[in-house]
């Protein structure tokens, strides 16, 4: 008898296909090999989001072996500029806080700063982002949990208090999009001190809320949700969703019955304000509690519905389920809310059955959609008593009775795919729902009709509803998670490996043809995306990420001047400069400007992308010196900390050579224009061929208000060295100064040719006739175009031709000629060029950094600092540095760097990220 090993035998042949060996199984089994678990997954337990991407720009997803958290996010890579999905960061917390169980889920709060961590047990940990987004810090510790009825299978993070600016859709008004901008109050409940709570349900049928006390110490409350027994309580999925009138929630049991509640959470008191409380009590810290306004609303889950005989759909609680459909997912969707209130129409519960893909591999004959999509609406029907009631006399000639609650079964929806995700996003004005075959499918919430292009070229409410889409992929989604404006989705496969996709759009070019509206359908969409990420204060890398990707320079500037229009940026400041340094969209508008220009660390800017640029950075020593004098005002002891001082003395250097470095352009632009004085043409003609930063920044009333308010902060600092310093402080100040005093030109005598300038400018306004109402238009040319408007040609010429030369006596010509002005980074010589290929400049504190070039794991050249001891974090969108001790090593340093907003953002508004090697940072 011949062995099974012999070669007369051929293995391939007794079980399947040549040259195959799948062993004659069907050939969908391969293909649902991690679909069959990931239903599983879906079917028991509700909370089992594995990726999570916060509305700050971090990626959170759980590690294949169920046992880690990783992080990574979007970055501008230094060494060519593209934008890519950085490499993880093992949370190494997380890991040790679990010890060895399970992770099954992963939730951001509102502002996308704080991580829930779920383990199978039931037990949560909780995580801040202190100052870089693969960083954290724990905030509480899982608490033992032995009860098997612990599982969660809802979450739920509260809000916070504070109003945004919301944009509800754009609509074309004789030909130009017009924004409808409003502020929308935020939808409690809240904690009282604006500390952090999450609402959550257990598999038991308990509610708890755990919540931070204002000492940073955490409580929970718990309670049962209502039923009628043992076995209602049992539950596999829950929904949960704040609203005006309360917290809202939908539970699903083993006995296949959706439940519907209205939660209240009060709290005692239901204010808090630690300056009120006295100092020898201790403190009452706010109590919350729960309070039911109405629970068990009821409805079974017949799936596929059941139809009477005039065609609407019924509810029957007698009809049994088809056992073949298993609920896989739960959500509470809410319109989308287009005023200040909130939205007042009735919400819908959503619910997903699916069929297991083996029973329909091997049992053809029972086929049917792979999924059903259930809704129900909340509605209100009258409150009616039995017939029987109606012989009864009353005395009273009427009853006022309540509506009652109730859930109407809206029409189904079939696929013969597997539904892996249902989200609301985009602001409650798109439903995105993902398939197994990692197709993403948008519908518009109100009609569940698919967005399939632009219907209507005149109104944008979405990317969606705009023809934004996902390309096919055959990556096989498991698990998916939007970014925070929904302009790119990150998976996760079966082998726990991240895809990054991206939306894409035609832009008007299809089949050879180009159509208009729907490109300018599609700048509307990304504006009105960039304009609610703004006013929501949301990361808005992804948006940046297409505009790079996707759009040509022409289309870019196209958007730049939507988004002028649509915040709206007033772009003259000849008056009213104060509000320059409270403008919550001026820097929003900048940072992407200069990113857009941006080509990689080793080369330097677009001229348009480096006016930016350099305003941005006005800006940042605009504010850093009010501040500086706000925070030690009235300390008599130790006025300056020397951490602070080293801060503001980089950044008087930076100011003092950036002033400098204007003035040495102009000088040379002076000489350079001076044999065409006598030709008006032939100055025009030239100065239109002419890039000149120094002229673009002397010239917009924006930057040149950030300079006088730079001039007047270093008179302040300049008339305040008599103040008591001692030790470290005594020498930094000393240093600031010494700069000041050697500095080739006095700071009244640069405040009087800024004086020069704005009557130079202010002349040439009023010579052609421009009032108040017309120059915002020239302004907006300055900012967005780079590119000096036709009214301000004569301005430039008096500002060459008189108030250059006015202050030539005064100034020291010869230094500002020989002044080494590479280190600011705007230069285009061979010394510049050498100062970014050999040393940064850390961009909050302006102090050079000294770099060694060490080979990086892509094969790149990666610098490294040789400040040993010191946390380094990079910007995620201007790929600029920082160094320092994190937290801070003093109160007064800690509360100026938070107080600026540089403690987990850059000044252009990108996130920080440690570098590689930093492992304190993940402790």
């Amino acid at each position: 008898m011949p062995l099974m090993m012999d070669d007369s035998i051929n293995v391939d042949d007794l079980f399947g296909e040549p040259t195959s060996l799948e062993l004659g199984l069907p050939p969908s089994a391969s293909t649902t090999k991690g679909l069959a678990q990931r239903l599983d997954e879906m079917r028991l337990l509700g909370c089992c989001q594995k990726i999570a991407w916060s509305k700050l720009g971090c990626i959170a997803y759980i590690s294949q072996d169920a046992m880690r958290v990783n992080v990574r996010h979007l970055q501008c890579r230094p060494s060519d500029g593209k934008w890519v999905l950085s490499d993880e960061t093992p949370l190494m917390p997380v890991s040790e806080a679990h010890g060895g169980h399970g992770l099954a889920h992963l939730s951001w709060n509102e502002s996308g700063s704080d991580l829930a961590v779920v383990d199978l047990s039931g037990r949560i940990s909780i995580y801040h982002i202190p100052f870089a987004l693969n960083s954290v810090n724990g905030l509480r510790q899982p608490a033992f949990a032995p009860d098997d009825g612990a599982q969660i299978v809802g979450m739920m993070w509260l809000n916070t208090q504070r109003s945004v600016h919301a944009f509800y859709q754009a609509a074309k008004v004789q030909g130009r999009w017009a924004y409808s901008p409003f502020r929308r109050r935020p939808i409690g409940p809240f904690h009282p001190a604006n500390k952090a709570a999450l609402l959550c349900i257990t598999r038991s049928g308990s509610l708890r809320l755990l919540y931070q006390n204002p000492d940073g110490r955490w409580d929970d409350i718990s309670t049962d949700l209502k039923s009628t027994s043992y076995s209602d309580r049992l539950l596999s999925h829950a929904a949960l969703v704040a609203t005006q009138n309360g917290i809202l929630v939908a539970t699903y049991s083993v006995c296949q019955k959706i439940r519907f509640y209205r939660v209240q959470i009060n709290w005692n008191p239901p204010q808090w304000d630690p300056a009120q409380q006295p100092k020898q009590m201790p403190n009452h810290f706010p109590v919350p509690s729960f309070r039911f306004t109405h629970f068990k609303v009821e409805t079974s889950c017949t799936v596929p519905a059941t139809h009477r005989n005039d065609g609407d759909i019924t509810d029957d609680l007698q009809s049994a389920s088809n056992p073949l459909y298993n609920l896989s997912r739960l959500d509470i969707i809410l319109p989308a809310s287009d005023n200040a209130a909130g939205s007042t129409a009735n919400p819908w519960i959503v619910a997903v059955f699916s069929s297991t893909p083996q029973i329909t591999a091997d049992h053809p004959g029972q086929q049917g959609p792979a999924s059903v999509i259930v809704r129900w609406q909340l509605d209100t029907a009258p409150f009616t008593l039995h017939p029987k009631f109606d012989e009864i006399t009353s005395k009273r000639n009427s009853i006022q009775t309540k509506p009652r609650p109730v859930l109407r079964r809206l029409e189904d929806i079939y696929s013969d795919r597997y539904v892996i995700s249902v989200d609301q996003m985009e602001y409650g004005n798109v439903l995105a729902i993902t398939y197994d075959d990692s197709s993403v499918l948008f519908y518009d919430p109100k009609a569940m009709a698919v967005f399939n292009g632009v219907d209507d070229a005149n109104t944008v409410t979405s990317l969606a509803q705009a023809g934004f889409h996902y390309a096919p992929d055959t990556s096989g989604c498991q698990h998916i998670s939007f970014s925070p404006n929904a302009c790119a989705a990150v998976m996760l496969d079966s082998d726990g490996q991240t895809h990054l996709r991206v939306m894409e759009h035609s832009y008007g070019a299809e089949n050879g043809l180009y159509d208009e509206n729907k490109f300018s359908a599609a700048i509307a969409s990304l504006t009105l995306a960039f304009c609610r990420g703004c006013g929501s204060e949301v990361n808005t890398d992804d948006i940046l990420l297409i505009l790079i990707q996707q759009l040509t320079p022409d289309a870019q500037i196209t958007f730049i001047n939507e988004v002028y229009r649509a915040l709206p940026i007033n772009c003259n400041f000849t008056v009213e400069q104060d509000k320059l340094m409270n403008h919550p969209y001026i820097p929003k508008c900048l940072s992407i400007q200069a990113a857009l220009g941006f080509n990689n660390k080793y080369k330097p800017r677009s001229f348009a992308s480096s006016v930016s640029w350099s305003i941005l950075q006005l800006r940042h020593a605009s504010i850093l010196y009010p501040f500086f004098f706000q925070y030690n005002k009235g300390i008599q002891a130790e006025p300056h900390d020397p951490d602070v001082l080293r801060m503001v003395l980089g950044n008087t250097k930076w100011a003092l050579d950036f002033s400098l470095f204007i003035l040495n352009e102009l000088f040379d632009l002076a000489d350079e224009f001076e044999n065409l004085s006598a030709d008006q043409e032939a100055f025009s003609q030239k100065l239109k061929t002419t890039n000149s930063v120094a002229l673009i920044i002397l010239l917009s009333s924006m930057s040149r208000a950030f300079l006088r308010f730079i001039c007047r902060g270093l008179r302040g600092i300049h008339a305040g060295y008599n103040a008591p310093v001692t030790g470290d402080s005594r020498l930094q100040y000393a240093e600031i100064c010494q700069a000041l005093d050697t500095c080739p030109v006095r700071i009244d005598v640069y405040e009087k040719f800024l004086a020069g300038v704005d009557s130079a400018v202010r002349h040439a306004y009023h010579g052609a006739g421009f009032g108040d109402a017309e120059r915002p238009g020239p302004e907006k040319e300055l900012l967005v175009n780079a590119r000096i408007p036709p009214v301000l040609v004569t301005a430039v010429s008096t500002i060459l031709r008189q108030t250059v030369p006015g202050i030539k006596s005064d100034v020291d010509r010869m230094a500002i000629y020989l002044g080494d002005y590479g280190w600011l980074g705007f230069g285009t010589d061979r010394r510049s060029e050498w100062y970014r290929r050999t040393r940064e400049v850390d961009i909050i504190k302006k102090t050079p950094i000294r770099m060694t070039v060490a080979q990086g794991s892509n094969g790149s050249q990666v610098g490294k600092s040789n400040n040993q001891g010191l946390l380094r974090r990079r910007c995620v969108r201007c790929c600029d540095v920082s160094e320092g001790t994190y937290p801070p090593r003093s109160v007064l340093a800690f509360r100026m760097i938070f107080k600026l907003g540089h403690l987990r953002s850059c000044i252009c508004g990108g996130m920080w990220t440690l570098e590689s090697g930093s492992n304190e940072g993940t402790r």
